[in-house]
């Protein structure tokens, strides 16, 4: 396509946009509306097609690697990112195809999710993100550093205070005890971890291949006279021993770097991890379609070069259908889909607020990433994109007489008082 034809096609399609959008192409020439909120300026011509065919996610790639530049709000640039885009992006995968093509494709994808969850990719993919910079992350996390969708029981919360109920809420629905093992997977800056000890009295084990998160939580355990009853290792969570079984089991933003191939062994591992009558939690992003493997429009690609590589996203449907195959009974599942687009928008906001501060403690490669990621997510969750969920698991106890009532063979109450006090 010529610069010429594509300006012109361009134009076109920037008169229909709402809320109105400039381009500024590299010779200065400005294109589009003149009460613009969003203005492109173009470093180079390769970005016109890519806003042309709608493959945001280039665009987006674009915008990191220096091609253009963006002046304007995350909230107007994520409201013309979804006007500009190809189609549903949660469509991709839902083709008329012949069922044989159709499970040669599936089986390349679980080859694929195989080769790129052995022990040691994981661990490199885990440090790829969450290694990036503790001083980064704390400018735009809540003072506890809690990487996770936050629970608005009441709208008016504020981040921390919303990261807070989200911490009472796990606890509460696990139904922590005094004295009961618990184990964290995948523990992050350790706020569940921490939580559940000082406020439930649990013996508290994490464990996470990030070295800085690692470092990090056994700091604050000195700190606050937890050592021997709360534990953080730097280990893959295949490396666990069955030998010592957990009453409760958390798994908050963890399987989405499982992977596909992967996810039955992890949820068997935890079924061997936990006590009978054991309680799991298990909390993480759940795909919008599906059949979609990732988000179209360039927008799963653009996650998986600069912000979760190995990330893959299932529908909430194949989660519980692997929860249930490794013999966990889901007894209870909630979707936080609008918790995690309002979390996302404070994220959003609050490394906005500080992005000078954050271009001195990373690079503008990073900065530039996690800006389109916090936003591009935010919009996404409220778009049902991707979606949220927590599924409460039992193992059942194998004995009919036991739990609150004869037959239930499970510890969990008959309705959920509890959960909502």
């Amino acid at each position: 396509m010529s610069a010429i034809v594509g300006t012109a096609a361009l134009e076109q399609r920037l008169e229909k946009l709402s809320p109105p959008l400039a381009v500024v192409l590299p010779g200065g020439r400005r294109i589009g509306s003149t009460h613009a909120v969003v203005t492109l300026r173009l470093n180079d011509l390769s970005p016109l097609t890519h806003l042309l065919t709608g493959q945001i996610g280039k665009v987006g790639e674009d915008y990191v690697e220096g091609r253009l530049d963006i002046d304007g709000s995350m909230r107007d640039v994520m409201a013309l990112s979804a006007e500009l885009m190809a189609g549903d992006p949660t469509q991709v995968d839902v083709v008329a195809v012949a069922p044989p093509v159709n499970w040669l494709n599936q089986l390349v994808r679980l080859a694929r999710s195989r080769a790129r969850h052995r022990p040691e990719v994981d661990a490199e993919q885990i440090q790829f993100h969450y290694d990036v910079s503790d001083d980064f992350y704390a400018l735009w996390l809540d003072p506890a550093r809690v990487y996770s969708c936050a629970y608005y029981r009441d709208a008016g919360m504020d981040l921390a205070a919303a990261q807070q109920a989200k911490l009472e809420h796990i606890c509460r629905k696990l139904m922590l005890k005094e004295g009961e093992r618990f184990l964290d997977i995948g523990a992050g800056w350790g706020g569940l971890l921490l939580h559940a000890a000082e406020n439930y009295g649990v013996q508290a084990r994490g464990i996470t291949l990030s070295r800085n998160q690692h470092a990090y939580v056994n700091k604050v355990i000195q700190e606050r006279g937890l050592a021997g009853r709360v534990r953080m290792d730097l280990l893959d969570y295949r490396s666990l021993p069955d030998s010592e079984p957990f009453d409760k089991i958390a798994s908050v933003g963890m399987f989405e770097h499982v992977g596909r191939a992967q996810l039955p062994a992890y949820f068997a591992k935890i079924h061997g991890l936990l006590k009978p009558g054991g309680l799991l939690l298990n909390h993480g992003i759940t795909a919008g379609g599906t059949r979609n493997h990732q988000l179209g429009s360039g927008l799963g690609d653009f996650m998986e070069r600069y912000i979760f590589p190995g990330g893959e996203l299932l529908h909430v449907s194949k989660v519980l259908e692997a929860t249930s195959d490794s013999g966990l009974e889901a007894v209870d599942v909630e979707s936080l889909r609008p918790h995690y687009a309002k979390t996302l928008w404070a994220w959003s906001d609050g490394l906005e607020a500080n992005i000078g501060a954050a271009r001195s403690v990373t690079s503008e490669t990073v900065v530039r990433a996690y800006r389109l990621y916090l936003a591009g997510s935010a919009s996404a969750f409220e778009r049902a994109w991707i979606s949220l969920h927590q599924m409460l698991c039992a193992r059942r106890t194998g004995d009919p007489a036991s739990g609150p009532m004869r037959g239930a063979q499970s510890a969990f109450p008959f309705n959920r008082g509890y959960m909502y006090p």
